[in-house]
């Protein structure tokens, strides 16, 4: 067995060392917030923070994470303006189908974070990197911008 932290708690799991840290936390970890959503890391759905840094879980092998400590979707509100993202994208109703909003949410927690107030074009080029199959891009800048203001 080998352990990682995530969210705050060492956890341990039993996997290869090339296994993705997606497959990991999803079915070791039974944390499905973080979704599979190209494999390639094109799309954002399984980001993750990694040390605070944004990554692609999908692509992030096991072996690589060491003693870092991971966060997911299911804690990124335990700090301000995670809550404040959370609260925004619920006010805003800015899922459609939902299936990218983990993702999209631990983009723009990783925004905030370096910039409490951007612009709404810091905003589009910072979300860029994360796909909405839905098209919920308005929302997901205007649930930002609100974000920023309120945390």
């Amino acid at each position: 067995m080998a352990k990682i932290n995530v969210n705050g708690r060492d956890r341990e799991f039993d996997a290869e060392p090339d296994t993705p840290l997606l497959w990991v936390l999803r079915e070791q970890l039974d944390l499905t917030g973080t979704k599979y959503g190209c494999g390639v890391a094109l799309c954002g759905a399984c980001t993750v923070h990694v040390d605070g840094q944004p990554v692609r879980s999908c692509i992030t092998t096991i072996d690589t994470v060491g003693t870092s400590e991971i966060t997911t979707i299911e804690a990124v509100g335990r700090t301000p303006a995670g809550q404040a993202i959370q609260k925004a994208w619920l006010n805003l109703e800015v899922p459609q189908c939902g299936y990218c909003q983990s993702g999209q949410i631990m983009s723009a927690a990783d925004l905030l974070k370096q910039n409490p107030k951007p612009t709404r074009d810091q905003i589009v080029e910072h979300m860029n990197t994360n796909i909405c199959r839905c098209g919920t891009y308005q929302r997901i800048v205007r649930a930002v911008e609100r974000a920023a203001r309120e945390a």
